[in-house]
């Protein structure tokens, strides 16, 4: 009987144990903490944090001629000041890199912001690009995806 009774707790405890491990299964694959959208027909982002709004901004994707991918990525990079080697060394300060050289990144160039005005990247205000730099750092790239729309 006591042997019985081990048994049966042992079964137990581990339908108990793969239940958790499905749930953190689960909780891997939610949706990311730091959720970026840009709307390129509107010409703006906006920010999630754990489901809650963050922030909604202007921003400039690419102008005429020029192209911002479309779809979904984390981002592998983050860098504080970097300078493209593709055009011109212009200053691209607080990127976060996402699909190759396209990035999300202050700008200097504010009466532009809300229109087209880019190479393909993402621009935004120098504050505002600091500030989801700060919150990708805090939350980390593997917590954060960037979706592209139109």
């Amino acid at each position: 009987m006591k042997r019985l009774f081990t048994v049966i707790a042992g079964l137990v405890f581990m339908a108990f144990a793969m239940t958790g491990a499905a749930e953190a299964n689960t909780k891997k694959k939610s949706s990311p903490v730091v959720d970026i959208r840009i709307d390129v027909s509107s010409q703006s982002m906006n920010v999630d944090v754990n489901g809650w709004s963050y922030g909604r901004w202007k921003v400039s994707t690419a102008r005429s001629g020029f192209h911002t991918p479309r779809g979904a990525w984390r981002p592998f990079a983050l860098k504080k000041m970097h300078y493209s080697r593709k055009y011109d060394n212009s200053p691209m300060p607080h990127s976060i890199f996402f699909l190759g050289g396209y990035a999300i990144h202050g700008t200097n160039y504010l009466k532009q912001l809300g229109r087209p005005a880019s190479h393909g990247c993402i621009r935004l205000s120098p504050q505002n690009a600091a500030r989801l730099f700060s919150l990708v750092q805090k939350h980390g790239m593997k917590s954060t995806r960037i979706t592209i729309t139109n």
